[in-house]
C-alpha cells in the first residue's frame, strides 16, 4: 500500500521529514493499565456475502462480481463504488484473471439473471509494505511523537458487536467530541467521519468537527486514503488531537479526517469510523506514515500488551497494560509474529476437524489475527476438508462461499496457533448467520489461495486473545 517507486519520491519523502509538525509538549496521564468495553451493533449489518467481499477486499484482493444491473449493488446494498471524492475503479471483466473458485464446477455454472456471482479473486494490490527505506523511517520518527507520561490507575470502556458479530464497535473520545469506532488489529489507520463530508455521505453518523476541537493540530499537506478492490474507499486530511479511550489520552494521537466516503460506509451507520491496532508500517498517511495509539501509549503501559475478550452478541473487553487472570482459566499460548509486514502475523501449519489428530496443511500460509474483521478465511484446502464432513454443504457461488442447512451438526475445528498449540472452535460455535428458508452461511470460508489466513472474530471470540508489543508475540487462552 504504501510503495516507494522511484528515488524522487525517496528524496521526497526525506525532504519533508524536515518540515514534520512539532510535537505537543503536553503531558497526558496514562494509566500503566487500562480497560473498555465493546458493545453490540444489531441494525444494518452486512449480509454474509457483503462481509466476505468486505474482508478481501479489506486486504486489497480483486473480486469480481456478476451482476448485469450493478456490480456494486450486490456487494454493498446498492453502493455504486462511488464516493464524494474518489472515482469508481474501471469495470474488470472476468476474462481479466484466471478463475480461482472453490470449485471448478460451480465455477461454471451459469449465474441467472439479477443474482450477483462470486467468479473470481486474484491479487489486485498487495496490503504488505515495502521494506522501509531509510528516508521513510528518518520520517516517520520525526513525524509521530505523541506525548504519553506518567502512570496511574486503571479504566474501562465496552465493545459490542453487531449483528452477526461483524465489528465490534467502541466509544472514543476525540478533541472532546465522542464517536462510536471499530476496533482493528488489522490495519493501522485512525480515521474517522468529519464535518468536511457532504451531508449525504455524513447522514446518519457522528462526525468529527476540527473547528471544534481546541486542541486540533492540522498536519499541513498530510493525507491518506485506503481504497479496496471492490470499489469502496475513504480518504481525506490528516491532523493530529487529544484522543480518549477508556479514560486514557494521548495528547497529540494522529487523527485522519474522512473528506471521502463510499456509500459502503455510508450505509454502516453506526459506525464513525476506525481505531487501527496493527503495525504502522501500513498506515496510509502521506508523507509520514503515523504511529497508532497503542504504539503511543505501550511505552507508558506497566506490561506493552493489550488484550481482547470479545463476546458472540454480547459486550466484550479491551485491557491495555495487562493481562487480567480473571477473565482466562489455564496457561495463555503464545507464538512469535512476523510484524515486518505491518500485522499480528505468525505460522499455522495445522489443523483438526472434530477433535481428531492435527493435521498438516498443504499450503500452510501464515495467519494473521484480525479483530476488524468476522470471518475465518483460510486456505481452500483446508475448508474443503472442513465442509466434507458437514451434511448437506455446498459451495454456493450467489453467496460467495460455504453453506449448509442450518439443521446440520458442525464438528468442531481447531488450528495451530504456532508450533506447539491448536486453538478449538466448537461447532456450535462456526455458523456466521443464517440466510433464511433453513440454511446457514458458515464462518470459515476460502481465501482462495491468497497465501495468508485471516483469523478473524469466529475465532478470536472464542478466546481470550493477547496482543504483546513488546515481545512481539500473539497468545490466546481458554476464556474463564
Amino acid at each position: 500500500m504504501l510503495h516507494a517507486t522511484s528515488l524522487a519520491i525517496l528524496a521526497t519523502l526525506a525532504a519533508s521529514a524536515l518540515a514534520a509538525p512539532t510535537p505537543f509538549k503536553a503531558v497526558s496521564h496514562i494509566p500503566q493499565t487500562f480497560k473498555f468495553d465493546v458493545k453490540p451493533r444489531f441494525s444494518a449489518s452486512r449480509t454474509p456475502f457483503q462481509e466476505l467481499v468486505y474482508t478481501y477486499a479489506k486486504y486489497g484482493w480483486q473480486i469480481i462480481i456478476v451482476d448485469p444491473s450493478n456490480p456494486f449493488a450486490s456487494m454493498f446494498g446498492g453502493d455504486d463504488g462511488s464516493s464524494s471524492s474518489i472515482p469508481a475503479p474501471a469495470a474488470t471483466t472476468s476474462s481479466a484473471a484466471s478463475t480461482e473458485t472453490g470449485s471448478a464446477d460451480s465455477a461454471n455454472t451459469p449465474a441467472s439473471a439479477g443474482t450477483p456471482t462470486l467468479t473470481t479473486v486474484t491479487t489486485l494490490v498487495s496490503v504488505v509494505a515495502s521494506s522501509t527505506s531509510p528516508a521513510t523511517s528518518a520520517a516517520t520518527s520525526a513525524a509521530n511523537s505523541a506525548t504519553t507520561t506518567a502512570s496511574g490507575e486503571s479504566g474501562k470502556v465496552t465493545a459490542s458487536p453487531e449483528k452477526n458479530d461483524s465489528e465490534y464497535l467502541s466509544p472514543v473520545t476525540i478533541g472532546g467530541q465522542a464517536l462510536t469506532l471499530d476496533f482493528d488489529t488489522g490495519s493501522a489507520d485512525l480515521w474517522v467521519f468529519s464535518s468536511s463530508l457532504p451531508a449525504a455521505d455524513s447522514s446518519g453518523h457522528t462526525t468529527f468537527d476540527p473547528s471544534k476541537s481546541s486542541t486540533w493540530q492540522a498536519y499541513q499537506g498530510a493525507t491518506w486514503q485506503i481504497s479496496y478492490g471492490d470499489g469502496s474507499a475513504a480518504d481525506g486530511t490528516v491532523g493530529f488531537d487529544a484522543v480518549t479511550i477508556g479514560g486514557v489520552t494521548v495528547s497529540k494521537q494522529a487523527v485522519e479526517l474522512a473528506t471521502g466516503v463510499s456509500g459502503s460506509f455510508v450505509q454502516d451507520t453506526q459506525n464513525d469510523g476506525l481505531v487501527g491496532l496493527g503495525f504502522s508500517t501500513i498506515n496510509t498517511v502521506q508523507p509520514q506514515p503515523q504511529k497508532t495509539f497503542f504504539e503511543n501509549v505501550m511505552p507508558s503501559l506497566a506490561l506493552p500488551v493489550f488484550t481482547a475478550n470479545l463476546d458472540k452478541d454480547a459486550s466484550g473487553t479491551y485491557t491495555f497494560g495487562a493481562i487480567d487472570s480473571t477473565q482466562y482459566t489455564g496457561d495463555i499460548h503464545y507464538t512469535p509474529v512476523d510484524s515486518s509486514n505491518g500485522f499480528w502475523e505468525f505460522p499455522s501449519s495445522s489443523y483438526t476437524i472434530a477433535g481428531g489428530s492435527p493435521t498438516p496443511c498443504t499450503t500452510c500460509s501464515p495467519a494473521i489475527a484480525d479483530t476488524g474483521t468476522s470471518l475465518m478465511l483460510i486456505d481452500d484446502d483446508i475448508v474443503t476438508a472442513y465442509y466434507a464432513q458437514v451434511s448437506g454443504s455446498s459451495l454456493d457461488q450467489s453467496q460467495g462461499g460455504y453453506i449448509y442447512p442450518c439443521s446440520a451438526t458442525l464438528p468442531s475445528f481447531g488450528v495451530a496457533i504456532g508450533a506447539d498449540y491448536t486453538a478449538t472452535i466448537p461447532g456450535s460455535a462456526l455458523t456466521f448467520a443464517e440466510l433464511g428458508d433453513g440454511t446457514c452461511f458458515g464462518g470459515v470460508q476460502s481465501n482462495q489461495g491468497q497465501g495468508i489466513q485471516i483469523y478473524g472474530d469466529v475465532l478470536l471470540r472464542n478466546f481470550f486473545a493477547v496482543f504483546d508489543g513488546g515481545a512481539k508475540r500473539f497468545g490466546v487462552a481458554t476464556k474463564a
